[in-house]
């Protein structure tokens, strides 16, 4: 087609249209696009711009783990999570912001000698900005490249909290999504498979969703996942939201293995091997964690030890290795826990 002055809109779908390509040859924009109407219950079409630049319109990879088991990391004593990927849970929740949709790692995530082995209310995915880009290409793949898992999305408003059964929010290309009223999100209707050519899958979300949460779960049973990788066109280059603070608390994250903190610590004197404590908040740490601490001064008359104490909270201890009483100025106090490798 040669749109010139024209409406931005290269087709209006309002079924089960897809596999549709429209190719324009001169537009005056780039924003051409698909009407997507309320009645829409399919995507997976794709307008082709050629004007000025056709190269563009190739998919490019925004975020993947081709590992899944060697990013593997112990989230707490009895809960692994995956380095990169939030921890997705489909129980029914009584939460409505995103971060408290977010798991840094859970229970019935476990590691094998090739995969990560998720449970049917299992997950692992990605939270992205979406207030502008609209369509993504989900990826995985199972061990010995077995069928199953499927697609979950959850949608969220510009201030984070999540939008329930609303018509036109996800839309997926060759399964219908259902509304999951427990988990607050929508799964896809069928699992992943070649035989049924659906393993391979676009995601379209609505125009009013601003975040959202994309990745596979089990659903149908036990899966060994072993890679996950995520596709967008390049005119937009949307955030991918894990770990940032966003979205990590004291019971969320999202695939961080390290925390950090900074507190002023303004040291008591201390004679010679005396010793001072100070305990740090540093959400998302768990017992078992390594921990590290450091103090911005010029002095090199003071050792540190840190530990993970408790829950969220570091203990450090601060040791006058002199053989002189030192008393120092406020300074800052810096913490880092890393959580451990999955051996």
């Amino acid at each position: 087609m040669r749109m010139e002055a024209c409406s931005p809109l290269a087709a209006r779908h309002t079924a089960g249209a897809q596999d549709c390509e429209y190719d324009i040859a001169w537009t005056n924009t780039y924003l051409v696009g698909i009407d997507y109407t309320a009645t829409a219950n399919r995507c997976g079409n794709a307008v082709i711009n050629r004007h000025r630049a056709p190269a563009s319109r190739l998919l490019r990879v925004l975020e993947a783990v081709p590992n899944i088991r060697a990013a593997a990391f112990r989230q707490s004593a009895t809960e692994v999570g995956v380095e990169g990927l939030i921890t997705l849970a489909t129980s029914t929740t009584t939460a409505t912001f995103m971060a408290d949709f977010c798991f840094n790692g859970l229970t019935d995530v476990t590691p094998t000698d090739r995969a990560v082995t998720l449970a049917a209310n299992r997950g692992l995915g990605w939270m992205l900005d979406t207030s502008q880009a609209k369509e993504f290409a989900l990826a995985h793949w199972l061990t010995s490249g077995a069928s199953g898992g499927r697609l979950f999305v959850r949608v969220f408003d510009g201030a984070g909290n999540v939008r329930e059964d609303i018509a036109g929010d996800v839309l997926a290309s060759i399964t219908t999504m259902q509304w999951n009223g427990p988990a607050k999100g929508w799964n896809a209707g069928a699992p992943m498979d070649d035989a049924n050519f659906n393993r391979r899958q676009t995601i379209r979300v609505g125009a009013s969703v601003a975040y959202a949460q994309v990745g596979v779960i089990g659903f149908d049973g036990l899966i060994d996942l072993q890679s996950l990788r995520l596709y967008g066109l390049p005119e937009a280059a949307p955030a991918v939201l894990n770990g940032t603070p966003l979205l990590s608390g004291l019971l969320s994250g999202s695939g961080r293995r390290e925390f950090a903190a900074e507190v002023s610590w303004d040291l008591p004197s201390l004679a010679a091997g005396a010793t001072s404590l100070l305990d740090v908040s540093v959400p998302g740490a768990r017992v078992g964690d390594l921990a590290s601490a450091s103090l911005a001064t010029s002095s090199r008359f003071f050792e540190l030890d840190a530990t993970a104490w408790s829950n969220s909270t570091v203990r450090v201890l601060a040791r006058n290795v002199s053989n002189t009483t030192i008393d120092l100025a406020a300074a800052t106090l810096s913490v880092q826990v890393t959580k451990r490798r999955v051996p």
